[in-house]
């Protein structure tokens, strides 16, 4: 063996960084590996911005984990010296009766989050570059807000070697092996061993967890940035929060505000699947002309010329919920991180959430509804 450790995370991204800080902080001696050299732009952990938001449609568990991540997004922040949440108010808008109006609505309501309903008239009266359709409705959150992704992984990643612990990129995984009540992973470079390992690699989870044959997708997902053609200071962080539609039949499209680089806006799901490692990066005119309908329906100031493209994969689970759990076969293996498109805001208690069952075996979260639900071939 070339070294041993208390704790192996693999995959050094949203979720890796924040466990590997939150191991180092503990005092454990923590290795964390990474194919690439994190912050870059083939995970999904890049495009310069990140929604945060509370009255979570998704599901109203995820509220309590929420909470917890601002206040630790607030900690890190202070701890790094830099700007990493920018609170900007949010919009989700849609129908009375679509998934994120209702979602929204009962999330506010069972956990007691401020917010206002608004209407379509509403919304374009104290939000002009927003255009809504007459039957759409809208919940407000003050608390919602941009979280800066490299930043967010930079700082994470700095502050866990400055508690200790060893950061090796450019090192691709090959295999790993359970031998209770070690664990040993071999890279390109060298063997190590360990009592825990964290798998988090996002869109290479399945390949490393291929004895399972989980049911993880990878999906393609293109990010925009367009000039404003006019009044331009109405997509200000000031004058535009952060914005989620639901439109035509649960399809998703959502924004940001203008913090420079152009108004960025992408659609949530609905993207190619393939593997990670020939996912088409290039971005086509058809595709270009999709995204410019949109915002031409929904933000027609900002119908300029196209600043920047990029592609950023989710790695969805069956069902669109995280995948936090043990191994089924394997104590000693912590999986995470397969968050299907709307995990970054949760990494810095993700990455708590493991240090806690890598050190104590518990959590005071529930994670019901994060634990394995789907049949695996070892499980």
């Amino acid at each position: 063996m070339a070294s041993s450790h208390d704790v192996i995370v693999v995959g050094l991204g949203a979720t890796g960084s924040s466990a590997t800080y939150h191991l180092a902080r503990r005092g454990l001696r923590v290795l964390g590996l990474d194919r690439f050299a994190p912050p870059h732009t083939v995970g999904s952990s890049h495009g310069q911005t990140r929604m945060i938001r509370e009255a979570y449609f998704e599901h109203p568990a995820y509220v309590p984990m929420l909470q917890r991540a601002y206040e630790l997004w607030g900690d890190l922040e202070h701890e790094a010296g830099t700007r990493l949440l920018l609170k900007t108010g949010g919009l989700m808008l849609g129908r009375p009766g679509s998934a994120v109006i209702s979602g929204a609505r009962l999330s506010a309501a069972r956990h007691a989050l401020e917010h206002e309903v608004l209407s379509a008239a509403e919304v374009a009266r104290r939000f002009p570059c927003l255009s809504p359709e007459a039957d759409m409705i809208a919940v407000y959150e003050p608390r919602a807000g941009i979280l800066f992704p490299e930043a967010c992984v930079r700082a994470h990643l700095a502050l866990a070697q400055a508690c200790g612990a060893q950061i090796h990129t450019h090192e691709p995984l090959l295999n790993w092996k359970a031998d209770s009540p070690a664990v040993s992973v071999t890279t390109e470079r060298a063997t190590y061993s360990a009592q825990r390992l964290v798998i988090s690699a996002g869109s290479w989870a399945a390949q490393l967890l291929a004895d399972l044959e989980p049911p993880l997708t990878v999906e393609r997902q293109v990010l925009f940035w367009f000039d404003p053609m006019q009044a331009r200071e109405s997509f200000s962080a000031t004058r535009c929060p952060v914005h989620l539609w639901e439109f035509d039949e649960h399809r998703f499209v959502y924004g940001f505000p203008d913090l420079g680089a152009g108004v960025k806006v992408a659609r949530h799901h609905g993207g190619a699947s393939g593997s990670p490692d020939s996912l088409k990066r290039e971005v086509d005119a058809e595709e270009i002309a999709d995204m410019r309908a949109l915002v031409r329906r929904f933000l027609p100031s900002a119908d300029g010329p196209l600043r920047s493209a990029t592609v950023c994969p989710y790695t969805n689970t069956p069902d669109g919920h995280f995948w936090i759990d043990r191994h089924p076969t394997c104590a000693s293996v912590l999986i995470a991180s397969p968050c299907s498109g709307h995990g970054f805001k949760f990494s810095s208690v993700v990455g708590e959430i493991l240090a806690d069952l890598a050190t104590h075996g518990t959590t005071s979260f529930d994670l019901s509804l994060f634990r394995n639900r789907w049949p695996l071939r070892s499980g």
